[in-house]
């Protein structure tokens, strides 16, 4: 038995003018199927999950491309398919127990299909579709991405290898500096944006000199942002 989606909604943070649209996102093709509804295809969240694809796909691009603005673009693309695959989308649906809303069919069910990281993944997307619909077009994106940014942002930072990533830039610098005994000092500078979706501005700069700046929607990604500008100034490959 499901779950109402009025406690869904409340999990997601987003309450929705047309209900169906969140119905659909729910609705497992095997249930559809059962329906025995000649249009079947169309009351399943395929077709949602099809949008949400490219929703997320945007929010995410945007996020890296702002939090990471000295990262080259092989980079780039290595996080975002870290942090948008079946496994990390499952895992996000796990959070909020996206699972105990969905509509399947009996044998779906019956295997365990609200425990399918594939499942659970695809409905998980057809749920950004859904909010971005029901938003409209002006405010869909803004929508998505407050629910959807925390969670984007949380697994970048548990990414195994972000060290690889940004991470290491600062221990970089400071190993460099250290060897003509200098002071660095990451200095804020700059701070705007929604309260979901802040961006940081860091210089770093070495005893009294500006070796770099950055941007990031952390204060620490910023300072990694901006220690990834100094070791470039420096000739040292990141």
């Amino acid at each position: 038995m499901t779950q109402p989606l009025d406690e869904l909604q409340n999990r997601i943070g987003y309450h929705f003018q047309t209900p169906d649209f969140l119905k659909q996102a729910m609705t497992h093709s095997s249930f559809a199927n059962e329906t025995g509804a000649h249009h079947h295809h169309l009351l399943c969240n395929e077709r949602l999950e099809f949008l949400g694809d490219s929703v997320l796909s945007l929010i995410t691009s945007d996020y890296l491309y702002q939090t990471f603005p000295n990262l080259p673009e092989g980079d780039l693309t290595r996080m975002r398919a870290a942090v948008v695959c079946e496994e990390a989308l499952a895992s996000y649906a796990k959070k909020i127990g996206l699972g105990e809303f969905l509509l399947l069919g009996k044998g779906e069910r019956n295997t365990g299909g609200a425990e399918k990281p594939a499942v659970i993944a695809d409905a998980f997307e057809a749920t950004l579709a859904a909010i971005y619909l029901d938003a409209g077009a002006m405010q869909g994106i803004e929508k998505v991405a407050k629910f959807l940014l925390p969670l984007i942002a949380e697994a970048v930072k548990n990414l195994p290898d972000a060290g690889g990533y940004h991470a290491d830039c600062k221990s970089r610098l400071q190993e460099f500096v250290q060897k003509d005994q200098g002071k660095l000092e990451y200095r804020q500078v700059g701070e705007s944006g929604p309260d979901h979706a802040k961006t940081f501005s860091v210089e770093v700069y070495l005893d009294s000199n500006r070796i770099g700046s950055g941007t990031g929607h952390s204060k620490k990604s910023a300072e990694q942002a901006a220690a990834r500008d100094a070791l470039l100034l420096f000739g040292i490959e990141t």
